[in-house]
């Protein structure tokens, strides 16, 4: 689940990628020049898969932390509970 701060990071980069795709539509169909179109395509696209792929050095201390506590917080398994039954 995405917190607080990755929703507004998401929301700007939309700010620029929205703009970008909507343009590059608008050249390839409406003005009939596809090469400017389909460049605004991929910029818009590449914006948000870079956002969405890129890993920042500020955000490895969080990853670690949500690793750690996963595995801290994980349930016990019902195969284990059985087999200290003594039987």
């Amino acid at each position: 689940m995405a917190g607080i701060i990755d929703t507004i990071k998401f929301a700007g980069i939309l700010v620029f990628a929205i703009p970008a795709a909507l343009a590059g539509l608008e050249f390839a169909f409406v003005r009939d020049e596809p090469l400017i179109g389909g460049a605004l395509l991929v910029l818009a696209v590449g914006l948000v898969l870079f956002d969405r792929l890129l890993t920042m050095p500020s955000d490895v201390p969080t990853m670690v932390a949500k690793r750690v506590a996963g595995s801290v917080a994980s349930e016990p398994d019902s195969d284990a509970d059985e087999s200290t039954d003594g039987e």
